[in-house]
């Protein structure tokens, strides 16, 4: 997955117009009542949520299946509806990204993972975990800390802010989804898991299901799982102590839940057929060759590099990290107007240019130093046009090394080529099949007679069994992981 390398100012903006406003100001939380930090009106947060959702939406994308995304909004509409700001605009959206996880953005824009239904089991579930964003929302949570953050910023005066752009671009500070990532206090988490059970719990769901999710995601955080987002711990507090207050919570719930709602069979229909882990068809790499078979191109980063396919960028570090690259998009501006709308600006000064093909593709490239808030940097960048899209290669290193970086940043970048190989070409993800059990069978037994193309320690975590020897009963559905690419590239069960 790859983004814009040229500016995007829309959180730049906004703390810039909290700036402007000067003055610390009170607001009364909606859902506890208490007062609270608010630099920010309604409106406002309501404005910023709104653009960084379109950001999200444009720079990971969501998933294609409108059925699972009409699913989840209905869960959650219910409940936002029912909550203590049920006229905010509110959404909900099902990323297309392998990680465990969900967020809020300011306003009522609520995200989940698809890896995270890919974990889940029941409706019950994903209730808990949605209500949790839906309470981090009328808890108004992001825009104290945002507020906490303008106020920090008052003493550095706002050329500070908006000048870092040349850092952004090197990939040295976040930008635009920064928003989604924010790490709330403990307090806050607390206060989101409150209003997440209640909010559950008054559309009658099984609300003993919240601990399930939490153990779930200790499970998959130990496992280390994949996705370009950060995993569920990056963005939350351990869970231990936070099962312990779900399972409180229940000890002192004076409501019989034996009808409550769990909805088991209908949330693993939704799930049957959902692309599983990483999707090789936003890219992948064999080695340091990165393919991306939907755009039809490949690159090879230098030899001995560590990769990543991110959300923000595909990078590449060298061994002694004081190198960099960088594949981005510059959207569908010709190369020559991208290079100078890199190069023009603030605290970047060009270097020697040129406007030479690159195996067959237009392209304009240039030598550059640029200072950041981390110091000089100096490197190559090339926009290359290809496909009716300009992509932007940036590779980058401290003052003083770029002679040490320079041959093997031109053969990377001198790399950039379209895709032919049909293997790479058409590969496909793994999808989840959902099975239901005509007899009763241990975990092992079923992945001997329906083999999964992921561990059998992967397959217990996804069906929230203890382990290979786990009795699974007749009648049950189990999910099950087929195709993808194995673990080396190989076609996984039922090939792809």
């Amino acid at each position: 997955m790859i983004r814009s390398l040229l500016p995007s100012p829309s959180l730049r903006a906004w703390l810039v117009i909290g700036l402007a406003t000067g003055f610390a100001g009170c607001a009364t939380n909606p859902v506890t009542g208490k007062s609270q930090l608010s630099l920010v009106s309604e409106s406002q947060e309501i404005q910023m949520g709104k653009e960084a959702a379109q950001q999200t939406i444009q720079q990971i994308g969501v998933v294609d299946n409108p059925q699972v995304e009409a699913y989840v909004s209905q869960i959650g509409m219910k409940m936002a509806k029912a909550s203590e700001r049920p006229n905010l605009p509110w959404e909900f959206h099902v990323v297309n990204d392998a990680s465990v996880n969900a967020f809020a953005l300011p306003g009522g824009f609520i995200f989940v993972t698809r890896g995270l239904l890919t974990h889940l089991n029941d409706e019950a579930e994903l209730a808990t975990v949605v209500g949790h964003e839906i309470g981090h929302v009328t808890n108004r949570h992001s825009v104290q800390m945002i507020s906490k953050a303008q106020l920090a910023q008052l003493g550095l005066g706002i050329g500070s802010i908006v000048s870092s752009d040349v850092a952004r671009l090197a990939g040295l500070l976040g930008q635009g989804l920064s928003l989604l990532f924010l790490k709330y206090s403990r307090n806050a988490e607390n206060e989101a898991d409150l209003a997440g059970f209640r909010y559950a719990l008054n559309q009658n769901y099984d609300v003993r299901e919240m601990a399930n999710v939490f153990k779930t995601l200790d499970r998959v955080s130990a496992a280390s799982g994949g996705g370009k987002l950060p995993e569920w711990l990056a963005t939350h507090p351990n869970p231990g102590n936070r099962i312990i207050k779900v399972e409180q919570r229940l000890d002192t719930l004076h409501k019989d839940l034996s009808n409550s709602t769990l909805n088991r069979e209908q949330y693993l229909q939704h799930v049957q057929g959902l692309a599983f882990g990483e999707d090789p068809r936003q890219g992948f790499f064999e080695g340091t060759t990165f393919y991306h078979p939907q755009l039809k191109f490949q690159l090879t980063f230098p030899e001995g590099w560590k990769t990543q396919n991110g959300a923000d960028a595909v990078v590449a570090a060298s061994p002694s990290q004081d190198a960099i690259m960088q594949l981005g998009l510059a959207g569908k501006v010709p190369p020559e107007q991208a290079a100078q709308q890199f190069l023009s600006q603030q605290g970047v000064k060009a270097g020697q240019g040129s406007r030479s093909s690159i195996n067959g593709l237009p392209a304009a490239s240039s030598y550059f130093e640029a200072q950041t808030q981390q110091g000089v940097v100096e490197g190559l960048v090339s926009f290359i046009s290809y496909g009716g899209t300009t992509y932007g290669l940036l590779g980058y290193t401290p003052a003083g090394k770029l002679q040490q970086y320079d041959a093997v940043l031109r053969r990377s970048i001198g790399s950039f080529s379209e895709l032919r190989n049909q293997a790479a070409l058409n590969v496909k993800p793994a999808r989840v099949e959902v099975i239901k059990l005509t007899k009763e069978m241990t975990l092992q037994q079923f992945n001997s007679q329906y083999p999964s193309s992921i561990p059998i320690e992967e397959l217990a975590i996804i069906n929230e069994l203890e382990g290979p020897d786990a009795v699974i009963p007749a009648g049950r559905m189990v999910k099950r992981v087929v195709g993808g690419r194995g673990p080396q590239g190989q076609p996984g069960a039922n090939g792809m």
